[in-house]
């Protein structure tokens, strides 16, 4: 299976359109989005093509392909328009990896205010914390305080980029992430096989 994986489009029709096209134009099969779709919250400026309601209108067709987690910016009002659930903290993914149908990568997707690198959920050694939030892309590995090993993902921002990142997102396809610009180009992968 295919997932595109996007974060923090924070209302912007502009960046949403571009994010839309990137993922027909991948062919995933799902959408995975990790939070803050409409409003662009208090410590963000407003982010170019700033149009919640045109977002509405772009992502509201999409609702039978779209996977999404809340993020810090999203409300029980914002659900209220939208067509496809938004409000849940977070979701497990089983994704078969490259070598084996049978052997499977747990991926746990939250947007990351709450659970993140420095404050882990509950995971088994070798599995994925993948959030947004940060609006910087990441592939790194951690230690928990437990010693286990986990891995900490992040696709960047769809439509405000922090520390020079591009506008991003990530395919999942195979057993390996590939972070990419709104354009496609891809700059990092990642394998699952590989992780530790």
């Amino acid at each position: 299976m295919k997932f595109m994986i996007a974060s923090d489009i924070h209302g912007s029709a502009l960046y949403c359109e571009q994010m839309i096209n990137a993922y027909r134009k991948e062919g995933a099969e799902r959408l995975l989005v990790l939070g803050d779709i409409l409003y662009h919250g208090p410590r963000n400026d407003l982010p170019e093509g700033y149009a919640p309601k045109e977002v509405i209108a772009m992502l509201n067709p999409l609702r039978d392909e779209l996977l999404c987690v809340r993020g810090n910016c999203d409300t029980e009002v914002d659900q209220m328009v939208l067509e496809f659930p938004i409000l849940s903290d977070y979701c497990f993914l089983a994704l078969p990896q490259e070598s084996s149908e049978s052997d499977i990568c747990t991926v746990l997707a939250t947007h990351g205010h709450v659970w993140h690198q420095k404050h882990l959920p509950p995971m088994k050694q070798g599995d994925i914390l993948l959030t947004g939030h940060t609006h910087i892309p990441a592939c790194d590995e951690i230690t928990g305080p437990d010693g286990r090993k986990y891995r900490y993902l992040n696709p960047g921002s769809v439509s405000i980029p922090k520390e020079g990142s591009a506008h991003s997102y990530m395919i999942y396809e195979n057993g390996t992430f590939y972070w990419k610009n709104l354009q496609g180009e891809e700059y990092m992968t990642w394998k699952t096989d590989s992780r530790f």
